[in-house]
């Protein structure tokens, strides 16, 4: 019979690896429906693949979207200028969407507020 630790790792590993899944499926969703954000949950898929799985890893730092841009955060946490300017670019046009299309007042001050505090997390990020 296992030891329970290694069940427990078992089952994390299992976990984390699934979480991982997830956010890529998210992420790759996030290429194509403004307000939901890609990079998040390519870094979340990411730390968890590193835990989990290192095939998985290593195919998410070979796509050629993803890796370099991956490869910048983990050696340095930054991030290149014109990926910089094209997010805040994507973010703007979200939001002008945004406006434009929802009629709920609240939600689109909420989401406001958040795409300005994610703009200035990318913004404030070292350059490479």
């Amino acid at each position: 019979m296992d030891h329970p630790q290694k069940q427990l790792n078992h089952f994390l590993r299992g976990l984390l690896f699934a979480v991982g899944v997830i956010a890529v499926v998210l992420g790759v969703i996030g290429l194509f429906l403004p307000l939901l954000p890609t990079t998040p949950f390519v870094l979340l898929a990411a730390a968890c693949f590193v835990k989990s799985s290192p095939k998985a890893h290593d195919w998410l730092h070979r796509q050629p979207g993803l890796g370099p841009a991956l490869k910048d955060w983990e050696r340095s946490k930054s991030i290149r200028r014109k990926t910089k300017v094209t997010a805040i670019l994507l973010i703007l046009v979200s939001l002008g969407f945004m406006w434009y299309r929802l009629e709920i007042l609240g939600l689109k001050v909420a989401v406001t507020v958040m795409l300005v505090l994610v703009s200035s997390f990318i913004v404030t990020r070292p350059e490479n």
